[in-house]
């Protein structure tokens, strides 16, 4: 898993082709979301996602937080990985895990600025039911906890990186200018981007995308054997 590249808010097929053209790992769609509008319903993201050419592979991104939902959830759209991106229980976890041990659960940890200690519990209580952890950065002037296109202090993922378990990707303001130092500072397991790959359309943009893919797979060789994905 180490040195995996992930793009999120995937609109359509032509978009998804794209991504795994350049070189994408794994693609993100967001869905049943709190804040933001999902970019495309349910049932095309579940076709886009039967699309996808390997190595590549389709991700549930979602706000759901009861087991028997999101295994129902991944079921509808023929994913076997999800990202969970609210605030799940441990018990739902360890149940999700027990139904379905061959489901692949990454689980959020949001950096608001003053919960470092909070995230580290979150880790200690979860580690046991989680694959990867994803960091991300909150919007406290929209309440998102994703797609927020904001930096947060990457020494607090650091310190993540350090002290858990289980791997770490690294979201949250990612773009072609500073995926290699956030990936030189931070050390993680896997990073994401999203709408820093966006061009003014809201689409991904192919160069921007593949400089991306590009750095990043420069600075993941830099730390060392083990943590380039680039043959899939």
């Amino acid at each position: 898993m180490a040195g995996l590249i992930q793009v999120a808010g995937v609109i359509d097929a032509t978009e998804a082709e794209l991504l795994v053209d350049c070189g994408v790992d794994w693609l993100g769609f967001p869905l049943r979301l709190p804040v933001n509008q999902e970019d495309l319903s349910e049932d095309e993201a579940a076709e886009v996602m039967a699309g996808i050419r390997p190595p590549g592979r389709g991700v549930l991104i979602t706000y759901e937080v009861e087991a028997g939902e999101i295994s129902a959830f991944c079921r509808k759209l023929g994913t076997r990985t999800v990202q969970l991106h609210a605030e799940v229980a441990p018990g739902e976890l360890r149940t999700l895990k027990r139904n379905d041990p061959e489901l692949t659960v990454l689980k959020s940890l949001v950096v608001r600025g003053d919960n470092d200690a909070a995230l580290a519990r979150t880790v200690e209580q979860t580690a046991e039911w989680v694959d990867l952890y994803i960091t991300d950065t909150f919007n406290p002037a929209t309440g998102a906890e994703g797609a927020t296109g904001l930096v947060h202090d990457w020494a607090v993922s650091a310190e993540l990186v350090r002290s858990s378990p289980r791997p770490v990707m690294l979201a949250g303001g990612l773009t072609p200018d500073n995926v290699a130092a956030a990936i030189d500072q931070v050390g993680p397991a896997a990073v994401d981007a999203h709408t820093g790959l966006e061009d003014a359309t809201g689409r991904k943009d192919r160069e921007l995308v593949r400089r991306f893919v590009e750095r990043a797979r420069a600075a993941f060789a830099r730390l060392g054997p083990g943590t380039d994905q680039s043959s899939g």
